[in-house]
């Protein structure tokens, strides 16, 4: 009787052991300061009119104790009855430092090629003050300013650059454990060109890391080159996968 007491005592032990361990592993594997995030929509028609469009974006976030690190790159393409009506490339990484806990310095740099914009391409780099206005469990808006460098060329003219003052808005709104809405707000004002951008996008898991991706944006440049216009509207959905 006894020796089976204390081999159930021992398997007992064994087993709340090896639960332990899957825990623990698990909780590291919660703490890993990589984040990334792989996004991809497909549209297609046929019969009077055949179009398609891919949508593919991919998003990275490291986070250690002051410093976070983000990297975004996204391209879509579109095409009706063959010919290509939309054909963008656009790559974007931000650096913060955390000095107190809600004040932050930041560094980014944004680049675009956009084929049907009227421009070859258009970059940006961006140095300023960042600052949590807003923390909570659900509500989240951090506020952004800095000056900025930005360099352009116009299809067919010769490249441009300028200084420029960069204004953000960033809010998240944590509805529930399987669904977040955000809503950015950006402004570039240079002396050659002002640019706002607004992007609204809602969040919602499908299964565990898979989740379902409405996104509408807005751009809105004040100069353009001939035959262009100054408002762009994009509206995506997209498949995105989390590891």
């Amino acid at each position: 009787m006894n020796k089976h007491v204390l081999l159930t005592g021992v398997l007992l032990a064994l087993a709340a052991s090896a639960v332990t361990a899957a825990e623990e592993e698990e909780k590291k594997e919660k703490e890993s300061p990589w984040t990334a995030t792989v996004g991809l929509g497909y549209v297609n028609t046929s019969g009077n009119t055949n179009t398609e469009t891919l949508v593919f974006k991919a998003d990275v976030i490291y986070e250690i104790e002051k410093w976070k690190h983000e990297a975004h790159f996204d391209t879509l393409n579109a095409s009706t009855d063959d010919v290509s009506t939309a054909d963008r490339l656009r790559f974007g990484a931000q650096s913060d430092y955390k000095f107190t806990e809600r004040d932050y310095i930041y560094g980014l740099f944004n680049y675009e090629d956009d084929r049907f914009s009227g421009f070859e391409y258009q970059a940006k780099l961006s140095l300023g003050y960042g600052r949590k206005i807003i923390m909570t469990d659900k509500h989240k808006l951090d506020g952004e300013i800095g000056p900025g460098y930005r360099n352009f060329k116009p299809d067919n003219q010769p490249r441009e650059d300028e200084a420029l003052l960069r204004l953000a808005g960033l809010y998240k709104w944590t509805i529930s454990s399987y669904s977040e809405f955000t809503q950015d707000l950006i402004g570039d004002f240079g002396e050659l060109q002002d640019e706002w951008r607004s992007v609204t996008a809602l969040r919602t898991s499908i299964y565990e890391d898979l989740a379902l991706r409405l996104a509408y944006e807005v751009r809105y440049l004040d100069v353009v080159p001939a035959g262009n216009d100054n408002y762009d509207r994009t509206t995506t959905v997209s498949l995105d996968y989390t590891f």
